[in-house]
């Protein structure tokens, strides 16, 4: 009798969730919509699954890492700021939220993802931006690809290199600065990597996103870029150098917009954009490190390899190490 009342009690709790559950899909619904500002790349299977599954209309607007704080709090002071969902770097959120942009929300989706991924009740954590060094396989064999960090300052890969600009792209500035903290014995050992990374020459592009091109061109055979696009530009001869050390990179983070133009269908897409349907879909078709639990992309040897956050930096930090990378590598 005791298990039935509990039983009970249990299927009394779970009706009135359903039943809020089935009047925020049906507000959602007739809203219509959602604006989705992300920096996330390759996802707009995702948008039309959505779209399909859920009967709302997803919209994406690609904002880069650089770009995405001035855009959002120019828009946003303006009043103009239509966003429904915001999805950036851990960092670029941040300060979202410092300035009053973001909405109190957790998805009760999330409740088997590691603790540490649910921030504040605002901000919620689901990937890791992982940043490695990629190269063209058809240039480059395996045995010969950098097991080290620190084998990117050998020269024999001057003018081979391409990678986000460390003058200004956030992301960049905060790896670089994660293998000082993770990577490198001293601060003397790593500011001898920054020289030599800079004594190679690299290319500079604006962020993470045109990194592949010219290493599927075989212009720049090798690159600081993501292991993702093995995935997101398959068949391209593309391959991820297995380093002895760690890949890293900056939380991948996701919030409510405080004013949202369409705040159920925001919070419909962000349960439905945690849940183990897109978190894995992300992983298989977009190649992205989540943090759901055993999901991981369909890349070679990824499943072992040790992925880690690295801390976030402020805005502050931002700008000093920037105009500090400027002056090592000489950007113009």
């Amino acid at each position: 009798m005791k298990k039935l009342v509990v039983a009970l009690a249990v299927l009394a709790a779970a009706i009135p969730a359903a039943a809020q559950d089935k009047a925020l899909l049906d507000r959602a619904r007739a809203e219509g919509r959602v604006a989705y500002y992300a920096n996330i790349t390759a996802i707009e299977p995702i948008m039309k699954a959505f779209t399909a599954d859920m009967g709302v209309k997803g919209e994406y607007t690609r904002i880069s890492t650089t770009k995405f704080v001035a855009t959002a709090i120019t828009e946003f002071e303006a009043g103009k700021f239509m966003a429904d969902v915001v999805q950036g770097p851990l960092p670029v959120l941040e300060i979202l939220k410092d300035k009053g942009m973001l909405a109190r929300f957790s998805s009760p989706v999330t409740a088997g993802f590691p603790e540490w991924t649910r921030k504040d009740g605002i901000i919620q954590l689901f990937g890791i931006e992982y940043i490695g060094i990629i190269y063209n396989k058809e240039r480059i064999k395996a045995a010969e690809a950098p097991r080290r960090y620190q084998d990117l300052a050998d020269p024999k890969w001057k003018d081979k290199i391409v990678m986000p600009n460390p003058a200004n792209h956030a992301t960049t500035i905060a790896w670089l600065i994660g293998l000082r903290d993770h990577v490198f014995k001293s601060e003397a050992e790593w500011r001898k990597f920054l020289r030599g990374l800079a004594a190679n020459n690299p290319m500079f592009v604006a962020s993470l996103g045109p990194t592949p091109t010219p290493i599927e061109s075989g212009e720049k055979p090798i690159g600081v870029s993501m292991p993702k696009y093995i995935v997101t530009k398959a068949p391209a001869p593309l391959d991820w150098a297995r380093l002895q050390e760690p890949l890293m990179g900056t939380p991948r983070a996701i919030a409510v917009a405080a004013r949202a133009p369409h705040p159920a269908a925001a919070r419909v897409f962000m349960d439905y954009w945690l849940s183990g349907k897109a978190m894995g879909m992300m992983a298989k078709d977009v190649g992205e490190y989540v943090l759901a639990p055993g999901v991981f992309p369909p890349i070679d040897g990824m499943d072992k390899a040790k992925v880690i956050a690295i801390r976030e930096l402020s805005d502050e930090e931002t700008q000093k190490w920037g105009a500090e990378f400027k002056k090592i590598f000489a950007v113009k």
